[in-house]
């Protein structure tokens, strides 16, 4: 079998002599791996395509069959691709295809399975390859390759229903990737956490990148222009994995505008040349931490408690009383709030906050204000029974 690296995976390879295949492995592989080859010339002869799939799977996870996993996809298994599940067949030749380190033979070798992938009787396993081909491209830097794949793939996989979550992690897994190459904050911090959604964070990551996923979701949720309610990442196993690591001030920094606590967030304010690049954006921090602990703010008070002096908020927020008009007209134009101003006498009258995923403590706070609701309509209902029962 010739090098891998040589091998022009756009060619049909020559005709599979089964025979000659096995023989040739048995001679050029180290003893450990001879009893796969024997069983792939059972199963290949009595047409055990299921079963077949499965060791090879197995094979292609064996720490010594790094070296010859191209050259078995390449001239064994591509003799009988049609015949096997597409997605596992994809599933295979992705793990394979990183064995290739030239660029453009890796790329070669995924399209053209691409090619000969049945795109309407297999539309699963032909997103779940487009999505892999474009993590292959964003790789080596090809961010227009990577947008073009992705759109395709979002096109097919926007129409179908009860999709695998292997397939929908890898979709969502090249768009954060993405996103993040072209730092935009708030779609990668949506797209991370759908991809979250189809994982399991204990198994399928390895702790180091446990870390660097919930490193930079939280640098995206500070840093995301539309981003204002940290609820779900808070709630997220994720982010554990900042714990007793040099970045555990960052999940402080998270509960922290969670909470608005502009008095917390300038006590962590020294610790931010650790992390440049919130260093660089602080006038966005800054301001970004007044409107959550205007939203905060605004959250605590009953409904009917929603009339907002400039004072207070300037008390709330620390800013000067001249700024605070600018800041209501922030949060309104975000569609933080809803309401009116006052400017002649000083005052916002809120009569909306944008619906939030709560944190522990903020449902805390909210079950207190709803038993405090409870028990007064208690007291209203023992006033007016004796009324009842007299008209009754």
């Amino acid at each position: 079998m010739p090098p891998a690296q040589s091998v022009d995976y756009t060619q049909a390879p020559p005709k599979l002599v089964l025979d000659e295949f096995i023989t040739k492995a048995l001679t050029s592989t180290p003893q450990e791996l001879h009893p796969f080859f024997e069983t792939f010339r059972n199963q290949y002869t009595r047409k055990l395509w299921h079963q077949l799939t499965l060791k090879l799977s197995e094979f292609f996870d064996h720490p010594r069959s790094q070296p010859f996993r191209v050259d078995v996809f390449h001239y064994f298994v591509r003799d009988f691709e049609s015949k096997l599940n597409q997605q596992r067949l994809v599933e295979m030749a992705t793990k394979v295809s990183k064995e290739i380190d030239n660029p453009q033979a890796q790329l070669s070798f995924l399209t053209s399975l691409l090619s000969r992938i049945d795109t309407e009787k297999s539309k699963e396993a032909h997103v779940l390859l487009l999505a892999n081909i474009a993590h292959a491209k964003l790789l080596y830097g090809d961010l227009v390759g990577t947008k073009t794949d992705m759109d395709a793939a979002w096109k097919i996989l926007d129409q179908l229903d009860g999709v695998d979550n292997a397939v929908n992690a890898a979709y969502y897994l090249v768009a954060a990737d993405y996103y993040k190459a072209k730092a935009e904050y708030a779609p990668y911090y949506k797209h991370s956490l759908l991809y979250l959604a189809c994982v399991d964070v204990t198994s399928d990551l390895t702790r180091d990148e446990r870390l660097l996923r919930a490193h930079d979701l939280s640098i995206s949720a500070f840093l995301g222009d539309t981003i204002y309610n940290f609820g779900e990442l808070l709630m997220h196993p994720i982010l554990d994995a900042l714990d007793n690591t040099q970045y555990d001030w960052i999940k402080k920094l998270l509960f922290t505008f969670n909470e608005g606590n502009i008095g917390k967030f300038e006590a962590l304010a020294p610790l931010f040349p650790q992390e440049p690049i919130l260093e660089q954006n602080y006038p966005f921090l800054r301001q970004k931490i007044c409107l959550m602990a205007l939203i905060e703010s605004v959250f605590k008070r009953n409904a009917s408690d929603r009339m907002l002096s400039f004072q207070s908020i300037a008390e709330e927020t620390r800013l000067p009383l001249d700024e605070v008009e600018h800041l209501i007209m922030k949060a309104l134009s975000l569609k933080l709030i809803r309401g009116s101003m006052d400017q002649v006498d000083q005052k916002a009258h809120i009569t909306w906050v944008q619906p939030r995923v709560l944190s522990r403590g903020q449902i805390d706070e909210l079950a207190t204000r709803l038993g405090a609701w409870i028990e007064k309509l208690g007291d209203v209902e023992k006033r007016i029974a004796p009324e009842v029962s007299v008209s009754a």
